[in-house]
């Protein structure tokens, strides 16, 4: 996409004003592939590891080093990011600095995150404590009741498939059973939606994240934001065509997860419609404005 996306809060509720789609396709259409490997990255400002390795698994280019632990790093720094940066400051806390040496996560970085080198079994103890980032989870928590801002869809069953699913980090964790307390307790919110940056992160310290190829042509890459996939085809090495279906085209689609969650934020907490939007994270430049 190009341009930013416009959300404006309505009495007949949310109207979102999608940005333009960037051509991609268009502009890369006769390259060879491994022109196409190395640009495609590099249009987009987000999750350029994630695209780069499902780009190359596409395009059936192979590479002697890792792609999966530069996916893997994105990841964390983009979770760490809102857990520690964005989200302490929309609430009027402190922003803290990422921990040290965060790249390397291991058990240094998951205390840094629960307190202590384990995920916690207790929820509701933890949202108690004043250690690793359970303070701006329980202001979270403390700030929507059940059923605001909630989006309760299925989850992503075909990634090359836009329609209303959800296609996020909280998502692909959503059967943890941190998760299904958070759930069970304050449903599909934006608090679930936070844990679940959380959750997601911790999976991946415990193991590299890395692309998938369902079909010749056809790769998949799990990204801070959810899942993207890319289908190319080549005729004679040269790109003819490439579909490209990000976590922000599902999160954007009529009936959504960003519509729904907009249309459950009472009126009287539409203040809030910026943190709701940021804990969502769609992958453009955005603004909420009146209608």
């Amino acid at each position: 996409m190009s341009g930013s996306l416009r959300i404006a809060l309505t009495p007949a509720g949310p109207r979102i004003f999608r940005p333009a789609d960037l051509p991609v396709a268009r502009l890369l259409r006769g390259r060879d592939a491994a022109e196409v490997a190395e640009m495609l990255p590099r249009l987009f400002n987000l999750c350029g590891a994630a695209q780069g390795e499902a780009a190359r698994l596409a395009l059936g280019i192979e590479t002697d080093d890792n792609p999966g632990n530069a996916t893997r790093r994105e990841v964390l720094r983009d979770h760490l990011a809102k857990l520690f940066i964005a989200w302490p400051r929309l609430l009027g806390l402190a922003p803290q600095p990422l921990p040290q040496n965060w790249a390397e996560g291991g058990r240094r970085l998951s205390r840094a995150i629960w307190g202590h080198a384990e995920m916690p079994g207790d929820l509701r103890r933890w949202l108690g404590w004043d250690e690793g980032v359970a303070p701006v989870l329980s202001a979270i928590a403390e700030t929507f009741s059940k059923g605001e801002a909630e989006a309760a869809l299925p989850a992503l069953s075909d990634p090359f498939t836009v329609r209303a699913e959800d296609n996020s980090p909280a998502a692909r964790v959503a059967d943890h059973p941190l998760m299904q307390e958070a759930e069970a307790r304050f449903g599909r919110g934006p608090f679930w939606r936070a844990l679940g940056r959380a959750v997601d992160l911790q999976a991946a310290i415990e193991d590299v994240f890395g692309a998938e190829s369902p079909a010749p042509g056809r790769a998949t890459a799990p990204a801070a934001r959810g899942t993207y996939a890319i289908e190319v085809a080549l005729q004679d090495g040269r790109l003819t065509d490439l579909t490209r279906i990000t976590p922000t085209d599902h999160l954007l689609v009529p009936g959504g997860v960003l519509e729904r969650s907009l249309a459950t934020l009472p009126a009287a907490k539409a203040r809030l419609a910026p943190l709701v939007v940021d804990i969502l994270d769609p992958c453009v430049p955005w603004e909420v404005a009146d209608a």
